[in-house]
């Protein structure tokens, strides 16, 4: 994959994820996961709020990200590049932009929960700065109704420059 370029980067803007967003938003998540969220999940957590952001380079939808604010912290729900733009640096652009709004909110800490087979997620994640903290155990669905654990990570958010 090539890296994004300067002019993709100046173009790029997180804008807050509307449901006219969801039908390309939902294609994102179903070529990129083995158990995606449903629309069902998409519209819950824009009905409840959250912190959801659609990445776009001009109309292009490169990506998406989910949180939730809790007292002092925030819980990233889901972070998605599209398959076709991943290692290109965006994930790593929609933490930062993530880290910052949490800051704003008063978090001091990060969570997230990841697939313990998501090695490439781990790897962005670490590199990130964030840190493994616990294991869920079988907290994934996984197949043939089995059930996959979850690494808890996170990020002191007091430490990030």
């Amino acid at each position: 994959m090539r890296p994004a370029s300067d002019t993709e980067r100046e173009a790029a803007r997180l804008l807050p994820m509307q449901d006219a967003d969801l039908e390309a938003v939902i294609a994102i998540e179903q070529t990129a996961y083995s158990h995606p969220w449903t629309r069902g999940n998409f519209r819950d957590a824009l009905a409840s709020g959250y912190w959801a952001q659609c990445l776009r380079v001009n109309d292009e939808l490169l990506g998406y990200v989910i949180a939730m604010e809790g007292v002092q912290e925030t819980h990233l729900l889901n972070i998605t590049v599209a398959p076709a733009r991943q290692r290109q640096g965006w994930a790593h652009m929609m933490l930062d932009t993530l880290c910052l709004w949490s800051r704003r909110q008063g978090a001091e800490w990060l969570w997230l929960e990841v697939r313990e087979s998501n090695r490439r997620a781990l790897q962005v994640y670490e590199r990130y700065g964030f840190r493994r903290v616990g294991l869920r155990k079988d907290y994934y669905p996984a197949d043939r109704q089995q059930r996959e654990h979850a690494v808890v990570m996170s990020l002191n958010l007091k430490l990030q420059p």
